[in-house]
Parts: C-alpha cells; structure tokens; sequence
C-alpha cells in the first residue's frame, strides 16, 4: 500500500523537516492529491488572469513541488514560468514536466532567485507545516510595483494568528492593496478550504 503522506503535512516544523517530507512523498505527491480533488492550483491561476496580466509575464511559482500550479498557470496561457522549491525530489518530477523556464532550489535564508517578475504564485505554501508568514513580505519585496502576488491561506492559517495578521499588516501599511479574495475549496476529499488572494504591490 502507498504511504500517505496528505494528513502529515500539517503542523510547525523546521525546514529540514518540511525537505525531507516532501522528499518522500514527492513520487505519490500527485496521486494522493488528485485522489483529494486539489483545486487551489487552478482557483489561483484563474484569479491571476482576472488581474489581465499579460500571458508572457515572467511568473515565479513560489514553492512549486511537483509542477501542479505552474501547469494550471499555463492552462491558462501564461508561457514564462520559472519554479523553486525546498524540495529536490519535488524539483525532480517538475522539472519532467517540460513546462518551467527555470526551476531553483529553494534558499535556506528563504531568498528567492533572481526576477525580476510581474507575479508571484504561491500556491498552498504560505501555511503551517510549509513557508512562514515571514514569506509573504519576501515575496512581496521581490515584486516591482504594480506587480501581483497570488496566494492562498488554507483552514489551518486561517486560524492561525499570525498569518491572518501578517496579511493584514502589509495591507493597512500601503506595502499592497488587495484586489482579490475568495474563499473556497482547497482538498475536498479531507474537508479543507482555502482562501484564494491577489495583491498588488503598491
């Protein structure tokens, strides 16, 4: 029987620990979400080409693992999409996808490579057991202005304090403004939501 992997991602962890998780669950990874009905990928794609960002936009899908959301950015014509992850084997099944400019292991400073780009995806990272809200303010500092960060905040930050007021924090202080937000699902099959959101860097 495949090991399941899905109900142990949740949870503070450092990052060695969160690398040698999704090291592991990297060759089931799409399987075992599919099997849960992911639709984040593509709720998140879709809000970005609400903004009417051009197609060929250099994207940066921030904590990319297997490839899912840059393929659903793609299914929805973006063609410039580089990738980083923490994970090398998540990096070695995107990188069979044939669809990233780009992939980069991911910075134990969380430093992210070299842009510049007009939108960030983070797609399911930004959470407990993944990236720290610290992220948010990483990414959105790596952005110029008028550029778009696309992100989602599953069930488990959403009551999470400190992310909730980290989004905050960066909205009330002028860094972004939000142009987008909605909640819906995220992994039907295990009963979790997420909220989908687009900042503009201001």
């Amino acid at each position: 029987m495949t090991e399941k992997f899905l109900t142990k991602s949740y949870g503070k962890r450092g990052e060695t620990e969160v690398r040698a998780h999704y090291d592991a669950w990297a060759a089931s990874y799409d399987a075992e979400i599919a099997a849960n009905g992911y639709a984040t990928p593509g709720r998140c794609a879709a809000a970005l080409a609400q903004t009417g960002l051009k197609t060929n936009a250099p994207i940066l899908d921030l904590g990319c693992g297997t490839g899912l959301s840059g393929l659903a950015l793609m299914l929805k014509g973006f063609s410039i999409i580089d990738g980083t992850d923490l994970s090398p084997g998540m990096l070695e099944q995107a990188r069979a996808r044939g669809l990233y400019r780009q992939l980069y292991e991911g910075e134990p400073d969380g430093g992210l490579p070299p842009g510049p780009y007009q939108a960030i995806c983070a797609v399911g990272v930004i959470s407990p057991g993944a990236a720290p809200v610290s992220m948010l303010k990483a990414a959105l500092a790596a952005l110029p202005r008028g550029g778009y960060l696309v992100f989602s905040y599953n069930d488990h930050a959403l009551a999470d304090d400190s992310y909730t007021q980290g989004l905050a924090e960066v909205v009330n202080d002028g860094t972004a403004r939000m142009i987008f937000e909605e909640h819906g699902p995220h992994l039907p099959g295990i009963d979790l939501n997420a909220t989908v959101y687009v900042l503009e860097k201001t």
